[in-house]
């Protein structure tokens, strides 16, 4: 989960005031005058919006200002402390999409505004949707955002709360697991380190912590020729494979340039799953 500046989304409001421009490019905004035009989108008075243009200069995530991100085509409910998706991420959904089929089971792990299971979600029929985060706040966002899907979101610690009846019949597992290493927190830009839950972005010593623990676990509820999928940066990318080649999986490194996006990608043996 390394942040990168999205581009905001294009806006339908009118013409927003020089003075708000003028005040969010003061603050270092690179995309002043479209963010203006979200911000008057989203208010509904004048004091509204001069108390959200301030939340925004002075360093507020957008999205946590307007209450929202586009991510995948999509409209994602984004609540204050809550991970933003980012635009990088958006591979990974499409790698998990490319492998769905239309009545498959989906499970989100780390699924923070559940944007990633929503968006497979949306590109097929029928889909499953399970979804997993250890945060109340991103927890009760998700719900918001899946429930045009039917997904269910389960509160806790990756497999733990999701019900035995899932175990064994996933066919798409995609998590997009904190995965900045623990010293390099600090040197994030003050968006997400001061604005996004740490849980959300630390990724233990090396950044591996949780995707260990998600490969270690995964196989058992996969259903027979399903996938795992994680977003890694790449430079962790081999030793991602790595941990997926230790429980049993083949791994592939798929990567998108434009992006700079990284998803390592695999599927256990039948033996594995049952042994």
């Amino acid at each position: 989960m390394i942040p990168e500046k999205n581009p905001p989304a294009a806006a339908s409001a009118g013409v927003p005031d020089e003075n708000i421009i003028a005040r969010l490019r003061a603050a270092g905004c690179v995309y002043a005058e479209e963010e203006a035009r979200l911000l008057l989108a989203a208010a509904s008075t004048p004091d509204e919006l001069a108390g959200m243009v301030e939340r925004r200069a002075a360093g507020s995530p957008l999205e946590h200002v307007i209450g929202w991100a586009e991510f995948a085509g999509l409209r994602i409910a984004v609540e204050p402390g809550v991970f933003v998706p980012r635009l990088r991420t958006e591979f990974l959904v499409r790698q998990a999409v490319s492998l769905a089929r239309p009545g498959a089971v989906v499970l989100d792990l780390c699924c923070g505004t559940g944007a990633l299971g929503a968006a497979v979600a949306a590109a097929h029929a029928g889909i499953e949707l399970h979804a997993a985060d250890l945060d109340p706040a991103a927890v009760k966002c998700a719900r918001r955002n899946v429930a045009a899907f039917g997904g269910l979101v389960y509160e806790g610690d990756l497999f733990r709360p999701l019900p035995e009846s899932l175990r064994g019949r996933v066919d798409v597992l995609l998590a997009n697991t904190p995965y900045v290493p623990t010293a390099a927190i600090e040197r994030m830009p003050a968006e997400a380190r001061l604005h996004e839950a740490r849980v959300a972005l630390d990724g233990g010593a090396d950044g591996l912590d949780v995707q260990r623990r998600v490969a270690a676990e995964a196989a058992l509820w996969l259903a027979p020729g399903g996938h795992l999928l994680v977003e890694a940066s790449e430079e962790q990318a081999p030793e991602t494979a790595a941990l997926f080649a230790q429980n049993g999986f083949a791994p592939q490194v798929v990567r998108c340039d434009d992006w700079d996006a990284t998803v390592v990608r695999g599927t256990p043996s039948h033996r594995d799953v049952a042994g």
